[in-house]
């Protein structure tokens, strides 16, 4: 029984086993046949993908060739049309170097001709030269057979005439030298006087009180009239100036004896304009604040002016009265640059006398100081000025200067000689008022003409206010010895027909000039 046992669990066993073997083999199996199908897959694939990147490099392949074929071209056409423009180049360039050569042919063949016409001239001026030579000598003959004079003895009357002149010249000049030397506090005074001038380099500018407004339009008219006239009023009472507003196209005149009231006008009423509102509490607020700036540039002006001149040490008030010549004019020369010019020449005159430049200075800034106020206060500027100065301390010296600048009390001082010779210069020079303005451009206009009237004369030019005059004389008509007695001539006639102080220097140049062209 045991045995039996046995040999059905070996039986068993076996056939568990080929069970076993055979499910095994037949998984292996189907894995087998996966696996297969898997390869054949991914075969399928490569393939396809292998195809598809064949197809995809040919097609780039055949762009690439595409664009470099189409770069080639352009390349090419860009080539050759660089060398057709080259080629043009080159053909322009020998038509200009045939034209060139050409022109040199036609240049070398004038310069040929003009050679030889040169020769011909020459030899021409040769024979006319032994010809008029010889003219000369039989003229020089028939004149010692006329006069009985030979050439020896007509030279020596001729210089004994020169010489008889040149004593006659040389006599006046040493009686003027006699007279400039019992002059010669005067003549030294004069070269101060021009050493200020010279020494003085300041600007003129001609200015003029404004008294009209340029007005946008015609309608602004209205608008700064007001309602029943209100904004006009308004301005005149807050300004105490005077609108006038007639048919002048597109401008307001402003009346007012006072410059600076009319100044602050002119700006307040420009402001108005610009901004647009016009009324009076805005005409109250902008003339207040005009006020305030023509004030501030007022002392400004003042402390400037000082400052320029180096004098210190002026009272508040009296800069604010000097600030305010700014708007103050005298025959269209402003009165501050004035006072500062007088200032600056009385300091230089100071110095060469050796006196106090300082102090100087000081009396020509301050000489028009009442001009500020002879508007308000009766009597002579000079007066009413020394009666300021005086009044805010300043020294009886600077006083007294400005009193007498114009003779209004006799001058004492040094100083104030001075201060009259300065106010004097910076009045009268050219230009600087209009009525002398005239007189200096017509005296210069004479000088010229009188020049030009003379045969030989190209230029002339007046130069140094009129003290010099210099005269271009063409070289071809005037020698070099006939330069001076053409300006000997020029002077006297000079002498004749002007008037003129002190000395006008006639200076007579003649130049040859040669000029010629290097053509390439």
């Amino acid at each position: 029984m045991y045995e039996y046992n046995i040999l059905i669990g070996i039986i068993g066993f076996g056939a568990g086993f080929a069970i076993a073997y055979w499910v095994k083999g037949k998984i292996i199996s189907k894995k087998i046949e996966a696996v297969d199908e898997e390869v054949l897959r991914i075969l399928e694939n490569a393939k396809r993908r292998s195809d598809t990147l064949l197809k995809e490099a040919e097609l780039e392949a055949k762009d690439r060739l595409f664009r470099m074929k189409g770069e080639f071209d352009v390349e090419t056409q860009e080539t050759s049309s660089e060398l057709k423009k080259r080629e043009r180049r080159l053909i322009q360039k020998e038509e200009n170097i045939d034209r060139k050569i050409d022109q040199f042919e036609r240049r070398d063949r004038d310069i040929l001709r003009k050679e030889k016409q040169l020769i011909n001239r020459k030899e021409n001026i040769e024979r006319n030269e032994l010809k008029y030579k010889g003219l000369i000598e039989e003229q020089k003959k028939q004149l010692e057979r006329i006069s009985g004079l030979t050439a020896e003895q007509a030279k020596e009357l001729l210089i004994k005439a020169m010489e008889n002149e040149a004593r006659y010249d040389g006599s006046k000049l040493i009686k003027r030298i006699e007279n400039e030397a019992k002059e010669n506090a005067d003549k030294k005074a004069k070269e101060i006087i021009a050493t200020a001038i010279q020494r003085y380099a300041g600007d003129f500018v001609a200015e003029r009180t404004v008294s009209m407004v340029q007005l946008p339009n015609d309608e602004m008219k209205g608008r700064i009239i007001g309602r029943e006239g209100r904004n006009i009023r308004a301005i005149e009472a807050a300004t105490g100036i005077d609108l006038i507003i007639d048919d002048t196209p597109e401008a307001i005149i402003l009346s007012g004896f006072n410059p600076v009231r009319r100044e602050v006008a002119r700006l307040s009423l420009m402001k108005l304009i610009s901004d647009g509102r016009i009324h009076p509490a805005r005409i109250e607020d902008v003339v207040k604040k005009v006020k305030q700036e023509v004030d501030l540039a007022i002392k400004e002006a003042g402390e400037q002016s000082a400052f320029d001149l180096g004098v210190h040490g002026i009272h508040k008030e009296l800069i604010k009265y000097l600030g305010r010549l700014k708007f103050r004019t005298s025959y269209a020369q402003n009165v501050l640059q004035h006072s500062v010019e007088v200032g600056f020449l009385s300091g230089i005159m100071a110095s060469e006398l050796g006196l106090n430049l300082k102090l100087a200075r000081r009396m020509g800034l301050l000489h028009d100081i009442g001009k500020a106020i002879d508007h308000e206060v009766e009597g002579p500027h000079a007066v009413i000025g020394s009666k300021l100065a005086k009044k805010f301390g300043e020294s009886p010296e600077v006083v007294h200067a400005i009193a007498a600048h114009h003779e209004d009390v006799p001058p004492d001082t040094v100083y104030a000689l001075l201060v009259q010779a300065a106010d004097g210069l910076s009045g009268a020079r050219p230009g600087a008022r209009k009525e002398v303005l005239e007189n200096y451009i017509k005296r210069l206009e004479d000088l010229e003409k009188i020049a030009n009237s003379f045969q030989g004369v190209a230029n002339t030019y007046a130069i140094q206010a009129g003290r010099e005059l210099r005269v271009i004389v063409e070289s071809g008509i005037i020698s070099d010895e006939e330069t001076t007695l053409l300006g000997r001539d020029i002077a006297k006639k000079i002498e004749e027909s002007l008037t003129f102080p002190g000395q006008i220097r006639v200076t007579v140049i003649r130049e040859t000039r040669a000029v010629e062209y290097a053509n390439k």
